[in-house]
Parts: C-alpha cells; structure tokens; sequence
C-alpha cells in the first residue's frame, strides 16, 4: 500500500481512509457513484462532519434533497451539522411560473446558467476547504447533451480547484448509469453498490475504481450503514500483518490427545475438525481453549450454528465451564448470524479480537455457517486462506469445525478446505457390539510428527478421555469394522 499523505482530507471512516491510502486529495474533485440507498449522502455528510471538526469550512450544495431532510439524516445518526454550511439550490420562482417562461431560449439553458451561477455565488460566499455537490443527476437533466454536461463538469472543476477546494460530487445514477462523462473528468472515483440475496439482509460494498497518482486497496470491500454512519471494511490481506512470535506447543488437558498430536500443536498453526453432527468437533476445540485461558492467555469463539445458552450448558456437563471464563474477561464469545454478517464484518471483528482484545486462540464453529455468508465456494476458499494466514502470522492458533453431510460410511464435506489447513482432526462415528462409537485420529499434520493411529474417544462429565490404538479392527473409518482380533474397547461412556 502506498504511504497515507499527511495533508490528505481524510473521510473520518476509517476503512474508507485505508483503501484510498489516507483519504482524498487536497484541490481535487473526485466522484462518490452509487443507485439510491447505497450510502453516498452519508458518506458525504461523514467527510463533511470530520473537516468541520478539524476546523476546516464546509459547504454542502443539494439540488435533490431539501435541507430539511439532510438534517433529519444527521438528527438520524445522531450527528451535530454546526459547522457544516447547506445551500438548497431549488429553481427560482420565475423559472417555475408559466406566465415568466421564455419562448425564443429552451428552459434548460436558463436553468442551467442559473444553476451555476447560484453555486458559485454560494461557494463566494463560504469560501468553503470541504464541497459536496449533491447530485450530478440534476445537472446531466439540465445539460440534455453528453457535450453541455461534460463542459458544465469540466468548468465546476476548474472553478473549484481555482480555490484549492476539495469537492466530492455525488452521482446516484438515476439518470444513466453507462455515462463515464466524468469518471474522465475526476481525480477518483468511488463506486458504491448494493446486493439483494434471496434471503438476508442486503449486502453493501465499496470499490475505488481511480484514482489519479496513489496506489490504493482495489477490488471490492464489504460496507454496511448503521446507526453513526457507514461502516467499511477492507479486504483483509494477510501478507500485511507479519509478527514474530515464539513457535512453541500448544497442549490440551488431554494428555491422550496430546499424545495423539506428537506432543500438541504448534502456536500460530490452524486446526480443521472433521465429522459427522455429534462426534465432539466443538468439544476438543473448547478443550484448548480452556487451557489456552488456564495458561493466562485470551481466547476468542464465534459460533454460526450453536445457540449460545446451549452451547454454555452443553459445555458444563463436559466439565466446561464457559461462563466463568466469559466473565473473567478471557474468553470472547459472539454469536454470528450468517444472514447478516457480510465476509468482510466478519474478518473485522476476528481482526479486533486479534489486536484490540489480544486473542492468541480463535475457534470457528463452523464452516457450514461460515459457507452460508460467502456468495461462492471459491470465494469462501480465498476469504479462509487470508483469515487463517493472518491469524498465524498474528501467533493465534486457529480452530475451525467442518460438520459433513452423513453419520456413518462415506462423508461428504460441503467444501474441501483440508489443504489449508495445518493439522487435520478426523472424528468418526462406529459400530461395534451394538453401540455406536467415536474414534479419532490425526489425518495430517505440517509442523512435526504424530501418531498415525486410530483411537476410540469419549466424552463425559469429566471431559475427554481416549483409548488405546484400535489395532484388532478394520475399517472403523467405514463406520462399519471388522473385529481382527482381541476387542480392546474403552468400558464406559458417561457421554
């Protein structure tokens, strides 16, 4: 990323500021383009609001909406417009009355003049840092040409740069969205859109088409509008956050399962927990969380499918007891509803529990939950490769549970992400003597060796507990064994 420019007019949203590489630049006009509701007034009275703090003047021209409304937008937010100048542009009266109507000039030509000169008379008056022109549409209606609107753009910009103002002019493309009139003219250009799934909450994004002379974040990054304003969140890159950090184990309290790891797993290195519903996927990571917050370290959890009473209660009867780390300030848990988190909400909030809350184990529980928020699996593959690259660069050690589709027999995963991953939990469910068991065993594992055997597990009220190797069956895999010898089979289940 480019280095931010100390004299940029930043827009007081931060990740708005981070893919424009520190804001826009000072005397230049640039172009905020979006349909209805995306968010550009917003942005606008944002950037606005942030110069008038800074004791900068402020100039908005609104030739759509009535000041009135601007206002009620503000109040909305709970926004203080003190500072900020708005100039209603409506047509003059004579321009409106039949009877004062020219018969020998189109209207439009007055009309425009009159627009124009109006705005100037306003910017005279202010001498306004900061301008907003809202919006371009009312001018490309007056100008009726491609030739009269690009000259009208062409003269608002010189006269504006005269003053080394710094304009941002809104387009909501009511007009013609495939006119690039002044994509040619602008220093930038800002894009603002909004998708509609067929179910959830509407997903907004943002995406920096120009910008003349500055290297900025390209691509899309996910937006929302709430309550103080708009909100985006740039795409994470991963190779952007490298920290050193001490390559130590991680253990469990499972002495077994250490053991089953070849000793634990290295810190800074992702853990994919396969199996079926109910083989314990959430369990095993809880138990490197409870040692993780044991050893005086801070956790984070978020879970897409589990309802977190639930999860508390479940957790209790193993033996974990979720609450008290919760109010001991150690452990992070948040619900995720996938309906209406966006991809990138969803990296900002892992982002702040990494840096701000100082999280050194993150659990995902699970992807099933997470696929659901993607718009696509190769989406969802490039998303996860960042998030996990950036939680190892940051020394975190990352759970993520996958629930696949079946109980016994052949497994179908609904994404294949085990190449990503560093060490690959297997979880199983098989029939033996009539009762339905789990088994588990280590499929992969980058940083060091491990056991290669399959082992039978349990869970109970003291928590975790593992047998030996199941050397006298075939096919536990399957779901189905073949007993080859002796049974060694663990005696009770207090699960």
């Amino acid at each position: 990323m480019a280095t931010t420019a100390s004299n940029d007019a930043r827009t007081g949203i931060d990740g708005l500021d981070d893919i424009l590489s520190g804001g826009f630049d000072r005397g230049r006009c640039f172009l905020v383009e979006g349909s209805p509701g995306t968010g550009k007034t917003t942005i606008a009275l944002q950037y606005l609001l942030t110069g008038a703090f800074a004791g900068e003047r402020c100039l908005y021209v609104t030739l759509s909406e009535t000041e009135d409304e601007l206002r009620a937008t503000a109040t909305a937010h709970g926004w203080d417009m003190a500072g900020v100048e708005i100039y209603e542009l409506i047509p003059p009266e004579n321009l409106l009355d039949e009877d004062q109507q020219q018969s020998l000039l189109y209207s439009s030509d007055l009309e425009l003049g009159e627009t124009t000169k109006r705005i100037f008379e306003a910017f005279e008056r202010v001498r306004p840092d900061r301008v907003v022109l809202d919006s371009l549409s009312e001018i490309r209606l007056l100008a009726q040409s491609s030739l009269r609107y690009r000259r009208q753009i062409l003269a608002l910009k010189h006269y504006f740069a005269k003053s080394n103002a710094t304009v941002l002019m809104l387009d909501d493309l009511t007009t013609d969205a495939n006119d690039k009139t002044v994509h040619s003219v602008a220093h930038g250009v800002v894009r603002l859109e909004e998708l509609a799934p067929e179910y959830g909450a509407e997903r907004r994004r943002a995406r920096v088409i120009k910008y003349r002379g500055r290297r900025f974040r390209g691509g899309y990054h996910d937006a929302t509008i709430e309550t103080g304003g708009v909100s985006i969140f740039p795409r994470l890159v991963s190779a952007e956050h490298k920290t050193s950090f001490p390559r130590e184990l991680v253990t469990a309290a499972s002495p077994e399962l250490n053991g089953l790891l070849g000793g634990g797993i290295e810190r800074g290195s992702s853990v994919l927990v396969l199996g079926p519903a109910g083989t314990g996927k959430s369990s095993i990571a809880l138990t490197f969380v409870q040692t993780a917050i044991e050893r005086g370290e801070s956790a984070a959890m978020f879970v897409f499918d589990e309802e977190i009473g639930l999860l508390i209660h479940r957790a209790q009867g193993i033996g974990i007891d979720i609450q008290a780390m919760i109010d001991s300030g150690k452990l992070l848990l948040q619900q995720v509803d996938a309906a209406e988190l966006s991809p990138g909400e969803f990296s900002s909030r892992v982002r702040h529990c990494v840096e701000q809350y100082g999280a050194r184990t993150v659990v995902i529980d699970s992807l099933n939950g997470y696929q659901a928020a993607m718009p696509g699996e190769q989406a969802l593959i490039l998303h996860l490769h960042e998030i996990l690259q950036y939680l190892n660069r940051q020394g975190a050690t990352t759970f993520l549970t996958v629930a696949q589709h079946g109980l016994v027999g052949d497994m179908k995963t609904p994404v294949d992400v085990t190449y990503l991953a560093d060490t690959v939990v297997l979880l199983r469910y098989f029939e033996a003597l009539g009762r339905v068991r789990r088994a588990v065993s280590i499929v992969k594992k980058r940083t060091g060796a491990h056991e290669n055997t399959i082992r039978e597990f349990q869970i109970g009220s003291r928590g975790l507990s593992l047998g030996a190797p199941l050397t006298n069956f075939q096919g536990v895999l399957r779901g189905v064994p073949v007993l080859q010898g002796d049974i060694d089979l663990l005696d009770g289940d207090d699960a």
